[in-house]
């Protein structure tokens, strides 16, 4: 079988800089930040009370009436997904009457989307005996679960979010949900492109979501993780590879592309954005950096080229102290002394997990389309142990070549080699 070649053809992403890819790349231009205190509650009893949150979303602008019944049984993350693949598809300008159901699948990073405090307090507190800081099962059995709602579980089962696009979009090719946290996106993206490069498939939706900026993620993630704890400065708090870098900032989002074999796109005279050229996903055993310089390298090694060719590495960039200097050292092992500029936009909207690693590809795919690439916000004295070339202003895109970096706490990594399109 000769090789398929798979190419981006649409783009679809919500963000804390905005519901559309215009409104995204000029927050981008100009650097301004979507981190903000949190509006969706009151985050006053926790010690960290910054995110990015999305604003002025209203799931039903983005599905059609018959559909909207569906999306009020959606969570708020199932909801951004939704929208996310709707928004692609219309960039695309795909017809779906004219496409092969059979041969159109999705592809979704995610991780657990935990439920709102409404879902489950009220029934959790009509059974919690304070004095006794206990829960009374037997309440719990009697009144306790019938005030837990129906949709309960199924809102927050990871793998529900491919089988609601799938089935708003007729899509009965290859479905499925890749649930590795920050990197799941990125993977989502990269199995998207493996299934479409053996023939299973000719169209995909692949992409990423999370909303870690609810309360339940903000309380978990202020006991047990890193947090920047900067709330009089939000706009400067998420600090990737800079000195001053104190814990990541929470965030919501979603980012959705439309994936299609090459040949498939012309004959529907499809606008390509770009290619995909190469993906690899490693462990990074010891958390030490070298994974994530393997995972560099075979993405290279698939798309043939050597860092010589890249205009920029798009990187994770936590803004964590261990996490930026061992990414720091897995990139610069990769690119073997070749001085490539890298970017890291978790400034502009926080820690998007599963979501965060499609909406930052966009804003390379966009750097392409413009000509320039934005800065790296909040990077103002870069740690002398991240010895990379961290890009802090606007540079003009000079190299055809991409690569986005994806990684997790626990040491998962994924790297995907883009290619700006041309003939």
């Amino acid at each position: 079988m000769s090789e398929r070649r798979v190419v981006i053809t649409g783009m679809g992403l919500l963000s804390p800089l905005g519901l559309c890819l215009e409104d995204f790349w000029a927050a981008l231009r100009a650097g301004m930040s979507g981190v903000r205190r949190l509006q969706a509650f009151d985050p006053a009893p926790m010690p960290a009370q910054i995110g990015g949150e999305v604003l002025a979303f209203d799931p039903m602008q983005y599905v059609e009436k018959k559909d909207r019944k569906r999306i009020k049984q959606m969570a708020r993350g199932f909801q951004f997904m939704v929208a996310a693949s709707q928004m692609a598809l219309g960039n695309a300008q795909v017809d779906r009457a004219q496409l092969d159901p059979t041969r159109f699948g999705v592809f979704v990073g995610s991780s657990t989307l935990p439920g709102e405090l409404s879902e489950l307090g009220p029934a959790a507190q009509a059974c919690t005996d304070i004095a006794a800081a206990r829960v009374d099962m037997r309440k719990w059995g009697e009144i306790g679960l019938p005030l837990v709602p129906p949709m309960w579980l199924l809102n927050h089962i990871p793998n529900i979010l491919a089988c609601h696009v799938s089935i708003l979009n007729d899509a009965q090719g290859p479905s499925n949900t890749i649930t590795q946290t920050d990197a799941g996106g990125v993977m989502a993206l990269g199995e998207g492109f493996r299934v479409i490069q053996r023939g299973h498939a000719d169209v995909l939706l692949a992409g990423g979501v999370d909303n870690k900026s609810i309360p339940v993620n903000m309380v978990r993630h202020c006991t047990f993780a890193s947090m920047s704890r900067h709330n009089e400065e939000p706009a400067r708090a998420c600090r990737p590879f800079d000195r001053a870098r104190d814990g990541r900032v929470l965030g919501e989002g979603a980012g959705c592309f439309v994936l299609e074999e090459l040949n498939h796109a012309r004959r529907r005279g499809a606008s390509i954005c770009a290619e995909i050229d190469g993906f690899a996903s490693t462990f990074d055993c010891g958390l030490t950096g070298k994974g994530i310089s393997r995972a560099a390298r075979l993405a290279l090694k698939e798309a043939r080229i050597g860092p010589e060719h890249l205009d920029h590495v798009n990187a994770h960039g936590y803004g964590t102290v261990a996490d930026d200097r061992r990414e720091a050292i897995g990139i610069r092992d990769a690119l073997a002394g070749v001085q490539a500029p890298v970017i890291a936009l978790k400034g502009y909207f926080g820690n998007l997990a599963a979501g965060g690693g499609p909406v930052e590809l966009a804003a390379s795919l966009l750097a392409f389309r413009h000509g320039e690439t934005p800065a790296t916000l909040n990077c103002d004295d870069l740690d002398p142990e991240c010895n990379i070339e961290v890009a802090r202003t606007p540079r003009p895109v000079e190299k055809p070549y991409a690569l986005k970096m994806a990684i997790t706490e626990l040491g998962q990594c994924a790297a995907l080699v883009v290619r700006k399109w041309s003939e």
